[in-house]
């Protein structure tokens, strides 16, 4: 069966300037901080357009937008093992950070890297799908029809990797 697909791109132009670390990546650098300014490429499909020839509404992405800030946007990233979890917590509560926040601004996560990140990011719009559903969509309405194929997250132009949910 035949299917449109649409695409919204935050570029890694954006700033969404986050650093992280592998620690079990103990082989090589990426077990230390480092940073990137990630980017993420959502892909909708659907097997029919809505009323105005579209799969998705872009205007109705800003809590997405507002999400991928919170989450990626001069953060600091670490895994919820992390053996080291509990000193970046200690410098997430030192005060001394921008608006007297502490010196780094931490979020705990499952896993840590482009794989995870673009899981996380493909489980928040998935969600957020879901919920503009089934609340009013006001402004932009969404097509029952329209689906979240898959989520890209790049660190920079050579690097990316791409998670495919289960499509339910």
């Amino acid at each position: 069966m035949a299917k449109f697909y649409s695409t919204k791109t935050y570029g890694t132009d954006r700033g969404l300037s986050c650093c992280f670390r592998q620690w079990k990546a103990d082989h090589s650098h990426c077990s230390t901080l480092h940073g990137y300014s990630l980017g993420i490429k959502l892909i909708f499909e659907s097997d029919t357009l809505d009323s105005r020839n579209w799969v998705m509404d872009f205007g109705g992405l800003k809590q997405f937008k507002d999400w991928a800030n919170y989450m990626f946007d001069h953060t600091l990233i670490i895994a919820w093992d992390d053996p080291h979890r509990e000193t970046f917590t200690l410098l997430n509560e030192i005060k001394g950070g921008y608006q007297d926040r502490g010196v780094c601004d931490l979020r705990i996560v499952d896993g840590v890297g482009c794989e995870m990140f673009a899981k996380m990011c493909y489980e928040a719009m998935k969600d957020m799908l879901y919920n503009a559903r089934i609340n009013d969509l006001g402004r932009y309405p969404l097509s029952e029809a329209v689906r979240l194929k898959s989520v890209e997250v790049f660190e920079h132009a050579g690097n990316s990797a791409i998670y495919e949910g289960d499509n339910e």
